[in-house]
């Protein structure tokens, strides 16, 4: 069945949900697990003239960016683990999370994606998008979705 599972998280509950759903899945078809986490640029803080970061140098946040992502998939390689389960990371910088995700599935030859619905509805849903539903639209991988 599936013998190489990638679960996309963002270090909220509900990805937490996924990734402890994935390692489940992984640890019974004794498949391997990878753990992805993309960050926008845009979510990266940036310098501003005058601001509190301007005068921590860009190494200094660098550093605590990449402290933040250790934490987030570290507590994922925790939740897997905790099922049995020895997983792998994956961090990826990107303007689009979900094209990220698929292709990073595509180069892993990952057979299923795992990820979360955070659950938006209506208006919401609409306004701010849904990386989960951009996934499914435009890859052939089949995709869990966990909520």
């Amino acid at each position: 069945m599936f013998k190489n599972i990638l679960v996309a998280t963002d270090g909220s509950g509900f990805s937490n949900k996924a990734v402890a759903t994935a390692a489940q899945l992984a640890q019974s078809l004794h498949a391997k697990l990878l753990v992805l986490h993309v960050r926008s640029p845009l979510e990266t803080p940036h310098h501003v003239e005058g601001g509190a970061l301007s005068n921590l140098g860009g190494k200094v946040v660098m550093q605590e960016i990449e402290d933040e992502e250790r934490k987030l998939l570290d507590a994922a390689l925790e939740i897997a683990a905790s099922d049995g389960v020895k997983a792998e990371t994956a961090f990826v910088a990107g303007y689009s999370t979900h094209d990220a995700i698929i292709r990073i599935a595509r180069e892993q030859h990952c057979d299923l994606i795992v990820m979360a619905s955070h659950g938006r509805r209506g208006i919401s849903s609409l306004l701010l998008g849904s990386e989960t539903q951009k996934v499914l639209t435009h890859t052939t991988v089949p995709v869990l979705i966990v909520r």
